[in-house]
C-alpha cells in the first residue's frame, strides 16, 4: 500500500497521496475510496474522472441510497454482508451510514448477526482486513508485523477464536468478532479507522467439524498448548509492541483459561485488556450501579449470585468484590456475599472440581453445612437461590432456559424487586427470554440481557429491555487510555467507567425504565467514559505523556465520518496523523 499523508485543516481532513498513485488503486483503497462523492476537482487532478460515472453524489445521497439497498436485504446474514462489502469498498461511507442508522444496524454489526458470521466467516468475503499469523509461520513472525502497512496503530483487537460469544471453538471465525469490535471503536469512540489492527493468532482448532469441513480457511490442526501456545503468544506480543510501542491490545474470545493467564502474564508489562473479562464485569457494574438506583439499595447490602463460572462470571465476580470494597465492605465480608456457580454447582471450600478461578470465590463449607440441600457437593441454583436469598442474579452459563419461573419466584420471596441480567449470547444461549421474567416476576425484576430483545408490555407498561453489551464501555475506555497515553490499563478504570455509564440509565427518570441508554447516545457517552478514564489514569501516574487539557485531547481524537479533500502531494516519505 503506498503512502500517504494525513492532515488536518480546521475541522476538515486533508489526505495527500503520492504522485503517481494509479487510479483503481485509489477506487481499491477503502480509506481513500468515495465513488460517487469525489468531487470534480478530485477527479480530474487524480485521474479518476475515467472510471467513475458522470454523477457526483454527497456523502449524504450516498447514504440514502445505501440505505435503500440495506432495507431491500432480506436476511440477517445478508444484511451483515452487504455491510462489510460497503465497509472493504468505502469506510468513511460505512461510518456514516452507521452513525446515521446506529439503532437500526448495530444488530447486524455486531450480536446477534455476528455470532452467525463468525460461524459461517470462512464462506463469506471479508477482503483483505485485518492480520492473520498461523502457528506454521512462527518463526517469521516480526516480519509479518514489520509488513502491516500502517505507521501508526492505536488500537489492536487480538483473538484465536477459542471460545466465541457461546459458540464455542470456532477458530480463525473469531475474526468477525475483532472485526466487528474495532468498527464499534471508531463509529462510537471516534477512534481513526486507519489506526486500527484487527489480529487473529490461528493456533488450530479443536473444533472437529471445521477440521473437517474443506472450506475453513485456518489451520486445519488441533490446537497447539502449553508451552508452545506460550511461547506463539509472546513472540506475537513482543514483535507487535516493538513495532507499535503504545498500543492498546484488547485481548479477545480466548478460552477460559487462556483467557485469564494471558491477562495475568500481560497486564503490568504492556497496555492492555481482556474484554470477556474486565469489560464484561464493567458494563455489567454499571448495570448494578443503575439498578441500585432504581431501588434505592446500596451495593454493599447485596447478595449476588454468579451463575456461570468461567472467565466472564470470575471477572464480574472481581469487580463486584472491588466496588464493595470501595463501599467500606472489607475483601472477605464482600466475598462472603458472592456465590458462583459452575456446571458442578455452587463453589465452596470443600468442592472438589474447583479451578483457581472458582477457588477464589469459594463460600466456605461451615457456612453452607446449614442449608437444607440434598448434596452439598451438588448444590443446585435454585437451592443456592432458597438459601442465600439472593437480591441480584447474573447468568452468563451459556445455558437457555435456566432461569425459570421457580427461579424468578423464589427470588421474589426474598425481595420486591429481583435484579436478574442473562448474559449469556447469542440470543439461543440466554439464560431466560425477559417476556418471561417479567411475567413470572409481576413487573417487578429488574433486567439486563446480553443480546437485544424487543419490548416487553406488561400491566398497562411497555418495559424496555436494556442491552447489557460491552460495546456501551470498551470504545470510551480504549479512547481514554490512547487519549492519556496510558501504558497499563488498571481495575479502576472499569470502574469509573461503569460508574459514568450508569448515569446515563433511563431508570433514573422512571423506576421501571431500562437499565442501559440507547446506543443512538453512545457517541456522548464514549466521550464522557473517555474523559474521566483519561483523568483516572492521569491520576494514577501510569502515562507516558499526559496532556495538559484531557478535554480537548479526547475531541482532537475523535474522528467524524466525512469525506477528507484528497489530493496529490509531492513524494512521501512518512505517513501521519
Amino acid at each position: 500500500m503506498r503512502e500517504i499523508r494525513r492532515m488536518m485543516r480546521g475541522e476538515d481532513e486533508v489526505v495527500e497521496v503520492d504522485m503517481d498513485i494509479d487510479p483503481q488503486e485509489l477506487l481499491c483503497n477503502p480509506l481513500l475510496n468515495k465513488g460517487s462523492g469525489f468531487t470534480r476537482k478530485e477527479r480530474g487532478e487524480l485521474g479518476v474522472h475515467g472510471v467513475l460515472p458522470w454523477s457526483v453524489l454527497t456523502i449524504e445521497e450516498q447514504t440514502r441510497k445505501f440505505y435503500s439497498k440495506f432495507r431491500q436485504t432480506s436476511t440477517d446474514l445478508d444484511k451483515y454482508s452487504l455491510l462489510i462489502e460497503l465497509q472493504n469498498h468505502n469506510e468513511t461511507l460505512f461510518y456514516r451510514f452507521c452513525a446515521e442508522y446506529a439503532e437500526e444496524v448495530f444488530p447486524y454489526i455486531y450480536t446477534p448477526t455476528v455470532g452467525e458470521a463468525a460461524l459461517q466467516f470462512s464462506n463469506l468475503r471479508h477482503g483483505a482486513r485485518g492480520l492473520y499469523i498461523s502457528y506454521p509461520y512462527r518463526d517469521q513472525i516480526e516480519e509479518i508485523v514489520d509488513n502491516i502497512p500502517k505507521e501508526r496503530v492505536d488500537v489492536i483487537v487480538v483473538t484465536d477464536g477459542g471460545r466465541v460469544l457461546g459458540l464455542g471453538d470456532l477458530g480463525v471465525g473469531g475474526m468477525a468478532i475483532a472485526i466487528g469490535k474495532l468498527s464499534f471503536y471508531t463509529l462510537f469512540g471516534g477512534i481513526h479507522p486507519a489506526h486500527t489492527l484487527p489480529v487473529a493468532l490461528d493456533v488450530g482448532t479443536n473444533n472437529a467439524s471445521l477440521l473437517n469441513d474443506p472450506s475453513y480457511l485456518g489451520w486445519r490442526h488441533r490446537r497447539i498448548s502449553g508451552k508452545e501456545y506460550e511461547n506463539f503468544v509472546d513472540a506475537f506480543v513482543k514483535a507487535i509492541t516493538k513495532r507499535f510501542p503504545n498500543v492498546l491490545i484488547q485481548w479477545e474470545d480466548f478460552a477460559k483459561l487462556d483467557a485469564q493467564s494471558l491477562l495475568v502474564r500481560y497486564r503490568n508489562r504492556v497496555c492492555c485488556f481482556n474484554d470477556d473479562i474486565q469489560g464484561t464485569a464493567s458494563v455489567t457494574m454499571a448495570g448494578i450501579y443503575a439498578a441500585m438506583h432504581g431501588t434505592g439499595g446500596a451495593l454493599k447490602d447485596q447478595r449476588i449470585i454468579l451463575f456461570g463460572a468461567g472467565s466472564a462470571g470470575i471477572g464480574i465476580a472481581e469487580l463486584i468484590k472491588t466496588a464493595m470494597q470501595q463501599e467500606g465492605v472489607s475483601e472477605e465480608e464482600a466475598k462472603d456475599r458472592i456465590y458462583v456457580l459452575g456446571r458442578n454447582g455452587l463453589a465452596h471450600t470443600e468442592s472438589t472440581w474447583l479451578d483457581e478461578l472458582k477457588r477464589h470465590f469459594a463460600q466456605r463449607r461451615n457456612k453452607i453445612e446449614r442449608w437444607d440441600v440434598e448434596d452439598l457437593d451438588h448444590i443446585t441454583l435454585i437451592e443456592t437461590i432458597k438459601n442465600a436469598k439472593p437480591t441480584i442474579l447474573i447468568g452468563s452459563s451459556t445455558q437457555p432456559a435456566t432461569f425459570n419461573k421457580e427461579v424468578v419466584c423464589e427470588m421474589k420471596k426474598h425481595v420486591a424487586r429481583p435484579i436478574i441480567f442473562p448474559l449469556s449470547n447469542p440470543t439461543s444461549k440466554s439464560e431466560a427470554i425477559p417476556e418471561d421474567l417479567i411475567k413470572w416476576s409481576e413487573g417487578q425484576a429488574l433486567i439486563a440481557t446480553g443480546s437485544p430483545f424487543p419490548p416487553v408490555k406488561y400491566g398497562g407498561r411497555v418495559f424496555t429491555i436494556g442491552q447489557c453489551n460491552n460495546v456501551l464501555i470498551f470504545p470510551g475506555l480504549g479512547l481514554g487510555i490512547i487519549a492519556a497515553t496510558a501504558t497499563r490499563v488498571t481495575d479502576k478504570m472499569f470502574l469509573v467507567a461503569a460508574k459514568v455509564l450508569s448515569k446515563y440509565a433511563p431508570i433514573f427518570d422512571d423506576p421501571y425504565a431500562s437499565l442501559f441508554p440507547g446506543v443512538n447516545q453512545l457517541r456522548t457517552i464514549c466521550r464522557d467514559v473517555a474523559i474521566n478514564v483519561a483523568h483516572e489514569a492521569i491520576e494514577q501516574g501510569i502515562c507516558c505523556t499526559p496532556p495538559g487539557n484531557v478535554e480537548e485531547k479526547v475531541r482532537d481524537l475523535m474522528w467524524e465520518p466525512k469525506y477528507a479533500e484528497i489530493r496529490r502531494g509531492s513524494t512521501i516519505h512518512c505517513a501521519s496523523v
